[in-house]
């Protein structure tokens, strides 16, 4: 049964490095993080370095940067950190994350300039909710932490452009896409479960006879479930077509 008075189920307590930890968001950074690794892992030659880089300037973008914007915004996760630490975290991490990019224009080339630029224009746009929200919405969850790192992943790599490598750039940004658009219909409301619903009640009547009580623990098991395996399911798949990229070097 899912413990209902967590934020999240992988909130931790006890202190700012719980609180750090629990920022980090681990399952869902580790989760977008791999789309970057699926796009690489897509480009027709593979440089491992540019592949570390990648990861690490999201890990610092999104994982770091984007989340601390998130909790200044509103204080979801309801943490103790102070808005200066939140603040200093999130744009020496912003910074570290272009600077992490800029390094790698030296093997992919200016085309890598536009996604920097987006990059940023994401983290801010979504995370502050500027532009009036436009980009905080279920489609710009989506296109922003699962097609674009996936694009970014594949750009970063310098390939040479074909039709055939493009059109399996565009399926794997689509499934990434549609991933995250997954993930967003199952954390809505398992959030508003955990952090705006005040009571559940009411009863389930089976067509044999039975009676299920209804509370907030029935109702978020199979949210947190299905979060927690695809939390998992796509690191895996990830860190396979890398071992795969790597035996075959």
């Amino acid at each position: 049964m899912a413990d209902t008075s967590a934020v999240a189920f992988y909130a931790r307590r006890g202190g700012p490095v719980a609180d750090w930890l629990t920022i980090l968001h681990p399952p869902y950074t580790a989760w977008h993080l791999s789309y970057v690794a699926l796009g690489a892992a897509l480009a027709p030659q593979m440089d491992w370095l540019v592949c570390w880089l990648s990861l690490a300037g999201f890990l610092l973008a999104v994982g770091v940067a984007a989340h601390a914007l998130d909790e200044w915004n509103g204080r979801p996760l309801q943490t103790s950190i102070g808005a200066p630490a939140l603040w200093t975290a999130a744009v020496l991490s912003l910074a570290g994350a272009v600077a992490l990019g800029v390094t790698v224009l030296r093997h992919s080339g200016l085309v890598l300039v536009p996604f920097i630029a987006a990059g940023v224009v994401l983290v801010l746009g979504y995370n502050l909710e500027l532009f009036g929200g436009v980009l905080h919405t279920d489609l710009g969850f989506a296109l922003a932490w699962g097609g674009f790192p996936v694009a970014v992943g594949y750009v970063a790599q310098g390939p040479h452009w074909t039709a055939q490598g493009a059109a399996a750039l565009l399926l794997a940004v689509v499934a990434a896409t549609t991933l995250s658009a997954a993930q967003r219909r199952l954390s809505t409301p398992a959030r508003e479960l955990r952090r705006k619903t005040v009571a559940v009640s009411g009863h389930i009547e089976l067509a044999d006879g039975q009676v299920r009580t209804i509370d907030r623990g029935v109702l978020l098991d199979p949210l947190d479930g299905a979060l927690k395996l695809l939390s998992a399911v796509v690191p895996t798949l990830a860190a396979a077509l890398l071992l795969a990229r790597w035996a075959g070097r």
